[in-house]
């Protein structure tokens, strides 16, 4: 009799055809909380929790910690070794937790029944409240709300990239339709720990690997936002591909070797704002979404958003300029929205003045002359004067 393999991952014996079926979204965690609110008194270990779910991988139950710890459902009591005990809010993270049986063999097909096709994610046509509290209107989308049609993609794993201007919006869809989001922010010092993970130092000097938000998402079966994606290095960006695949896993070389799986719902979005200086859109990455959503700025909701009349018709000028590409900058809803801002704490004229300021320096001759038609002659970009 031959022994199984173990999986680099978690160390244990893979599991046989017909085994449990993988976990729901957010149900580690949530099983996870409902082990420290049993005695919520005690202090547990990844390790011990891990244990006490039948067997869990200690890495994966160390994330749902680690996310608990940071909404206050956990706290973090000791660091060698690391245990976590119940705070008043984990009973409420517990209250949908649930542990499914494990089983070793799968119900003989005469016998099974058959599986009921995935419900369609319903339909969205009204505000969705974004993480920083603010309200999404949400767009059309193919004949949907940009919500509902993004959430359709991540049901079939359709990819999706978000590319257009900075400022309209992209992140704002984003967050409105994945409430289980986690968000990478891309630069050009952006490295593969800042996905993965990478060791740090505890108060009494030892060293453990604190696994990054790819991990994360990987490991929960969320939904992954890498903002300025094209900022990122090439070579760097790679990390991601192995996950979003066939393969649906990546290998962390750092940490000796640990193989990380894709559990279902796991998703990956990017943003891209072609022409800033230094995104670059490969050939490699472009291949990984199979749908580029262009995002430009709706300046119909600019008027619902009650943005001055005035500065909406400098947009559409602008806007309309550059399509025919005559300059290569419009204000974008983020623009205007700051210009009432602006206004509502100076005063209009300053207003349209920074809109001459904030303008690339090949533009503003352009952009002031539309500003001065709009505005009036007088307006000047904001600039310090005499001593008061």
């Amino acid at each position: 009799m031959t022994t199984p393999a173990t999986t680099p991952a978690t160390g244990s014996a893979p599991a046989a055809p017909g085994a449990a079926h993988r976990l729901r979204n957010g149900e580690l965690r949530r099983m996870v909380a409902d082990q420290l609110a049993h005695d919520p008194t005690a202090a547990l270990t990844p390790g011990t929790i891990a244990n006490q779910l039948g067997g869990k991988s200690s890495g994966a139950v160390g994330n749902a910690l680690a996310t608990l710890e940071a909404r206050g459902e956990a706290e973090r009591v000791g660091t060698n070794p690391v245990t976590y005990r119940a705070t008043d809010k984990t009973a409420d993270a517990a209250k949908t937790a649930t542990v499914t049986p494990r089983t070793t063999t799968a119900p003989a097909p005469s016998a099974q029944a058959p599986a009921a096709p995935p419900a369609a994610p319903a339909l969205v046509t009204g505000p969705v409240r974004r993480p920083n509290g603010q309200m999404y209107h949400p767009r059309k989308l193919s004949g949907l709300s940009d919500v509902t049609a993004l959430r359709r993609l991540r049901e079939a794993g359709v990819s999706a990239l978000m590319y257009g201007p900075p400022g309209t919006g992209k992140t704002s869809v984003v967050e409105a339709a994945f409430d289980d989001l986690v968000t990478i922010q891309g630069d050009s010092d952006t490295v593969t720990d800042d996905f993965v993970g990478s060791y740090s130092q505890t108060p009494d000097g030892r060293y453990e690997f604190a696994y990054g938000p790819l991990v994360t998402a990987m490991r929960e079966g969320r939904a992954l936002f890498i903002d300025d994606a094209t900022l990122i290095p090439p070579t760097v960006l790679a990390v991601v591909y192995p996950a979003m695949d066939g393969r649906r896993q990546i290998l962390i070389k750092t940490h000796k070797n640990e193989v990380v799986d894709a559990a279902p719902g796991f998703y990956v979005v990017a943003g891209h704002n072609p022409g800033v200086h230094g995104a670059v859109l490969t050939d490699a990455l472009s291949s990984r979404f199979a749908a580029h959503i262009h995002v430009s700025t709706d300046y119909d909701l600019a008027t619902q958003l009650k943005i001055d009349p005035k500065a909406v018709r400098v947009a559409r000028n602008l806007a309309a300029r550059q399509k025919k590409g005559e300059i290569g900058w419009a204000p974008q809803l983020r623009e205007l929205i700051d210009f009432n801002r602006i206004a509502d704490a100076l005063s209009t004229v300053d207003a349209a003045g920074n809109l001459i300021g904030i303008a690339p320096e090949e533009d503003q001759e352009v952009v002031s002359e539309v500003v001065r038609n709009v505005f009036g002659a007088t307006v000047a970009p904001l600039s310090l004067g005499p001593q008061f």
